[in-house]
């Protein structure tokens, strides 16, 4: 295909049909969920209290975020319109087109949250109901219902994108010849930045809250049922039990779907953004579309039999990421082809550069090797290939670490035999350290290959091609708050067959594999998406260099400055969000204690005695919504302060330390803390070392404990820190310009964010003392 017939319309295409695509296959499980009975009695009401809590987080989350998008996006106006020109080559300064996309970026981005949560909710009771006539039932319904977040978050994701996309540049190209569209298309992509920025602060706030509320929850119902009054983990008598499966929900389905819808925006925005011509802007979006249709085949190859064993349940799911990944590979051949052509690379705009320097006499010995570049568009391909198979193998390392069928988890179980929970927490650590190794060997392998081919814009298309089946992807990983659910409702159903809890537990414990999964390839893809991201932003700050744009020189002061300051931020980010976990738990932990010791006849199961579980309910919405004003506005103000303070170039080190430190970090508490967690249910599962109430088996859960906070609070949150803060510096990329040029502004944003913390700090942190 020719460079000039690549209109809007044409980058548009395939995306809006796989967008259409997703939503069908939305209603058609919607259709499948609701056909499919939810029982009777008791297990109703339980899923009705989980449902309500989870919409009443939400709904509270939202009231606190609206303002927040208000003053974000009156920002974004004033300081981009607030320049005295448009950017270099750009005809306006974008400050309005920048925000609209900001606040559609954060609306879809909370609805995709809220319309998988609700149906996650339904979901568990049905699954629990399946799980009475047979293993498969069971998965096809809560394999389902994760499916329809994976699917709603493509869906509003690629469509948000391609129709805001489609209206800039058709409406800055007005009655212009077609061959002007390349500068209303890259323009667009300009304000698309704004999108990624409002998908990314929702998904912060979303993973932050929503992590605090579940181990908050989690830890709480732990430490005071199971550990002190030495009952089942989900037991009706615990006030906290409901809380924790709200929380299962609102942290790993809402806030996992928000963080990868994020990540799947912003890996298509900064592809397009680094593309030099129409047909490499055009290449991410059609991927992407084309991902969706492998991903609804993957769905449907999901099933198992009913005596399937825990090696096998994975192999089950592990069928649909590989089949779907299969397809990928052949649509991205086809795309390739046919916006490549034959596969020469004519890169219309470097090649006009080099014959105007050669007119004028300049050097251009590059000019022969420019003009022989041929089978460019194969070699983009390469870099898909590499990114499906980056995205699989980072997976398959983080099984490997985090489930019990392996020796590393097996490893911190029988420490805990040895030395009880002090050796489950050496352990532990141990293995979450070790957990690095293979994540950072194969990104490495990764960006150094995809930049021999293709130079940055490889390494980003590669991010395309690992979040490509995003659809299926994210299905298997939001299923496992619904097993874990179901199993919840079961144990507390009194009239509940043991067999049926036997399902669900493998179910769960399958869940917990795919969530350790899903989060390791949430981390690498994010490191791919912050670093084209960042990328970007050098060729988009307005500095003066001879390049042009911002070089990030390690032995200039300010930029190694930068690097220190980006490399502690996720450390303080981590912190912040830990102690807010065990704040948090603290009030439930005295909440469950009081009811324990005033319900008399609560303990010991009496007749029409209950708790009162929406107390907990209360205390950890509340509690979670007010911990996350700290680390979150600490993540949007602090690149803003330096860039604005310093200068772009410290800012550029900022972002390459956040992402070193950012990724090793996350990547050690996840694994770490779902290695905990598994060593945990491999006793309970496989009835070793004792089993339950075993003294290995309390020294697991302390490690599990710990290892709450780590998986599903500061280690996924960290993903999304490193990408906020590296397309936010995209987004006002043309207001950082010159060391110390705009030290004013800096300073008044520095007191700014001194008053913000500082009010936070005092608010909820030192006026209502921890317990």
């Amino acid at each position: 295909m020719k460079e000039a017939d690549i209109t809007p319309l044409v980058v548009v295409s395939v995306p809006f049909i796989g967008g259409l695509l997703a939503l069908g296959m939305i209603f058609f499980l919607l259709q499948r969920l609701s056909s499919a009975s939810a029982g009777q009695g008791f297990q109703i009401e339980i899923s009705s209290k989980v449902s309500a809590g989870a919409v009443k987080f939400l709904q509270t989350e939202y009231y606190y975020l609206v303002p927040f998008v208000v003053l974000m996006g009156a920002f974004i106006i004033g300081v981009l319109e607030g320049q005295e020109e448009p950017p270099k080559g750009e005809s306006v300064k974008g400050g309005w087109q920048t925000c609209i996309c900001f606040i559609f970026g954060a609306m879809l981005s909370a609805a995709a949250g809220w319309g998988g949560m609700k149906i996650a909710t339904a979901a568990n009771v049905k699954t629990m109901e399946a799980a009475k006539t047979g293993l498969n039932p069971a998965l096809q319904i809560a394999f389902s219902g994760g499916a329809v977040m994976g699917f709603t978050v493509v869906a509003s994701g690629l469509l948000g994108i391609v129709v805001l996309f489609f209206v800039f540049s058709m409406a800055k190209s007005g009655s212009d010849k077609v061959e002007n569209f390349e500068r209303y298309m890259q323009e667009s992509i300009r304000f698309l930045s704004g999108f990624g920025f409002g998908a990314s602060s929702i998904a912060l706030f979303a993973r932050v809250a929503g992590g605090i509320y579940t181990k908050a929850a989690d830890v709480g119902a732990d430490l005071v049922g199971k550990v002190e009054a030495n009952i089942p983990e989900d037991d009706p008598r615990n006030p906290a039990t409901i809380a924790d499966n709200v929380g299962d929900n609102v942290g790993d389905v809402a806030g996992m779907g928000a963080d990868l819808f994020e990540s799947f925006v912003g890996s298509i925005i900064a592809s397009a953004a680094l593309a030099s011509n129409n047909r490499e802007l055009a290449l991410p979006f059609w991927i992407a579309g084309f991902g969706i249709l492998a991903a609804v085949v993957g769905f449907f190859v999901v099933r198992t039999k009913d005596d399937a064993t825990q090696t096998q349940l994975l192999h089950t799911l592990h069928n649909g990421t590989y089949v779907a990944s299969i397809l990928v590979v052949g649509l991205s051949a086809l795309s390739v082809y046919i916006l490549f052509g034959d596969g020469t690379d004519d890169n219309v705009r470097d090649f006009d550069m080099q014959k105007a320097l050669y007119a004028t006499g300049s050097d251009c010995s590059d000019l022969v090797g420019l003009c022989a570049t041929t089978n460019r568009g194969w070699k983009l391909f390469v870099c898909i290939l590499i990114g499906l198979v980056a995205g699989i193998l980072i997976g398959s390392a983080t099984e490997y670490f985090t489930s019990y069928a392996y020796l590393p988890t097996k490893s911190i179980t029988e420490a805990g035999s040895m030395g009880g929970a002090a050796t489950v927490v050496i352990q532990g650590l141990g293995v979450g350290m070790f957990s690095c190794v293979p994540p950072v060997i194969v990104i490495v392998i990764a960006i150094i290959s995809c930049y021999s081919l293709a130079n940055v814009y490889g390494i980003s298309i590669a991010a395309v091609g690992m979040l490509s089946t995003l659809g299926v992807t994210l299905a298997t990983d939001a299923y496992g708050p619904i097993a874990d659910n179901a199993g919840g409702i079961a144990e507390m159903s009194p009239d509940c067959d043991e067999k049926v809890r036997e399902r669900t537990d493998a179910l769960d414990a399958l869940g917990n594999t795919t969530a350790a999964t899903g989060k390791g390839f949430a981390i690498g893809s994010a490191v791919l998406t912050a670093l084209a991201f960042m990328s970007a932003y050098s060729e988009n700050v307005d500095v003066k260099s001879p390049t042009g744009k911002a070089q990030l020189d390690l032995t200039d002061p300010l930029v190694l400055s930068g690097v220190m300051i980006g490399a502690m931020l996720p450390y303080l980010f981590g912190a912040l969000t830990m102690l807010s976990v065990r704040k948090a738990a603290g009030s439930i932990i005295v909440e469950v204690q009081r009811q324990f010791k005033e319900i008399k006849g609560l303990l010991e199961g009496e007749p029409g005695v209950s708790c009162d579980s929406d107390a907990c309910i209360s205390l950890c919405t509340q509690a979670s919504v007010e911990e996350m004003v700290l680390p979150g506005a600490l993540a949007v103000l602090s690149p803003i302060t330096i860039g604005l303070l310093v200068g772009a170039k410290c800012l550029g080190g900022l972002l390459a330390g956040s992402i070193a430190s950012g990724f090793m970090l996350a990547v050690m508490m996840s694994n770490a803390g779902g290695a905990w967690d598994n060593a945990k249910k491999y006793i309970e599962n496989e009835k070793v070392f004792g089993g339950k109430k075993s003294d290995t088996h309390k020294a697991c859960v302390v490690g599990d404990t710990i290892g709450d906070p780590f998986k599903d609070t500061s280690g996924p949150a960290l993903n999304i820190l490193i990408k906020l803060m590296s397309i936010l510096s995209l987004t006002l990329a043309p207001v950082f310009t010159e060391d110390w040029d705009t030290w004013w502004a800096g300073l008044i944003l520095l007191g700014v964010m001194g008053i913000v913390c500082g009010v936070a700090f005092y608010a909820f942190w030192v006026k209502k003392k921890t317990v």
